[in-house]
């Protein structure tokens, strides 16, 4: 399609697009059909260093740009994208699935990233103060972190992107981006709005790879990346931050979820139902702070598993780019496999299926909203982050049951809450190890929002006003009274 051929099919190192030095490529397949997309360059360990080297050279004559400069680049660029919001969903329709009418509203959500940012680069702020024995003025700066490596999942192609280069764009800092490599013509897409709109060479650099590790560790232990944000996996963020201790990186990273919903008694079952559909569903499910784990009052349970039923049996399942999907294809086999796995188990351990839980017959990853009631404690998808349409429905009798199940988790990244009292709304709010909640509602992204979570889901926030924090460093200079 027209839309693929347009999107340069190189590495991007130094402001220039390159082959990768071994010659390889790796293949791009959409998930609807099975098929081919195209191919890309894939970098080895040496295009990683070359991308690290670039970034390297550009730091000190960006980090020296004025943030008005910087600013009016991220506004350029927010212009460009909501102007090709078109082209750009369906490209990230065809390489990770979702449907157009998701694909749209990320890129909305991914450019409002860069106008976000935009704003900030003129308000990084210092001080001035004097020691409490007055003898010296405390002057206080800021400063860019540095060469910045940037990684990025495959789920939110585009807007993954942008909630990382933006702050580090606005802050001064240089990158290398490695995005996923099932999704990567989102981000080459990027880079090329970016070139467009003033973006200097050697700023952004952006590496495709099918050889993650051997191309991330080197530029972790090399000395030159002094911050490393990442977005994936809790099992392989421990491994980055062993690797980043080495040379003491910087780190930000928003690992796993496991996110419980809670309905109590009280709640308005329209909203309850409403919100449970979104935290659910958006994005098939594919979502680290979807809702994966779903307590229900036992007074309501049955009504609330009836509505929810329906409307999950009611969703259409078919490729992303057919008028009226609902729910596209997951991103590979292996994510179709891990949610008919779970599925299975549950079944073994006494639930009931609802609603879908077949292997849909004929090409594409597909699969059907999934609904599952008695769900016992010891089911594995109480411990795994399913990245699926199934919702697994289990029950509870007090306030405290709820609480303490929902906190029942390694993970601590976003957790919902459906009630009408006010007082219940603000003490288990205030209970719940989760780094964001969504009360009464199944969303809680927002740029203007701080994102992020507590225990094993990482360290950091992304987006809102302490998003460009995490790509600065305070500098502190003492200056003595008189001098």
């Amino acid at each position: 399609m027209t839309v693929v051929h347009d999107v340069p099919k190189q590495l991007f190192i130094g402001g220039g697009w390159q082959d990768a030095e071994s010659g390889r490529t790796l293949s791009v397949d959409n998930p609807a059909t099975g098929e081919e997309l195209c191919r890309v360059a894939d970098a080895s360990p040496a295009d990683g260093r070359r991308a690290a080297e670039a970034a390297v050279a550009a730091q000190a004559a960006w980090a020296a740009t004025a943030p008005r400069v910087r600013s009016e680049i991220l506004r350029r660029a927010y212009d460009i994208i909501i102007a090709r919001t078109e082209d750009l969903a369906l490209l990230m329709t065809l390489e990770m699935g979702k449907p157009l009418a998701e694909a749209r509203a990320e890129v909305a959500y991914a450019a409002e990233f860069f106008r976000w940012f935009s704003e900030e680069a003129v308000r990084i702020d210092g001080g001035m103060t004097t020691a409490p024995d007055g003898r010296n003025r405390l002057l206080v700066t800021r400063q860019p972190v540095g060469p910045c490596l940037l990684i990025t999942p495959w789920n939110f192609p585009l807007a993954m992107g942008t909630r990382k280069i933006g702050p580090a764009i606005a802050a001064g800092c240089t990158m290398v981006l490695k995005p996923a490599p099932q999704t990567p013509l989102s981000s080459l897409a990027l880079a090329g709005i970016l070139t467009e709109a003033g973006l200097p060479e050697g700023v952004l650099n952006i590496v495709v790879t099918s050889d993650a590790a051997g191309v991330v560790e080197p530029l972790l232990r090399g000395g030159q990346i002094r911050k490393l944000s990442f977005t994936g996996s809790t099992q392989v963020g421990r491994i980055l931050l062993a690797q980043c201790a080495d040379t003491v990186i910087r780190t930000s990273m928003e690992l796993g979820g496991n996110a419980p919903l809670i309905v109590f008694d009280d709640a308005d079952l329209d909203v309850a139902v409403e919100g449970t559909m979104v935290a659910k569903m958006r994005n098939m499910g594919e979502s680290c702070c979807a809702a994966n784990r779903i307590y229900v009052h036992t007074s309501v349970a049955e009504e609330f598993a009836t509505r929810l039923t329906a409307r999950m049996a009611a969703l259409k399942v078919g490729p992303g780019t057919e008028p009226g999907t609902d729910v596209g294809p997951l991103i590979d086999v292996a994510g179709r496999a891990k949610a008919h796995d779970v599925v299975r188990d549950a079944v073994k351990r006494g639930a009931t299926i609802l609603t879908g839980g077949e292997l849909p017959e004929g090409p594409g990853c597909f699969y059907p909203p999934t609904v599952l009631t008695d769900v016992s404690a010891d089911a594995a998808i109480n411990d795994t982050e399913v990245f699926g349409p199934v919702a697994a429905l289990l029950s509870f009798e007090t306030e405290d049951e709820a609480v303490v199940a929902a906190n029942a988790t390694e993970f601590g990244l976003a957790a919902y809450l459906f009630t009408q009292n006010l007082d219940r709304a603000l003490r288990v709010s205030e209970r719940l190890e989760s780094g964001m909640i969504g009360l009464n509602t199944g969303l809680v992204s927002n740029p203007a929002a701080p994102f992020g979570g507590v225990k094993q889901s990482g360290l950091g926030r992304e987006g809102g006003r302490v998003g460009i924090e995490e790509f600065l460093e305070y500098k502190y200079i003492a200056v003595p009274v008189g001098a």
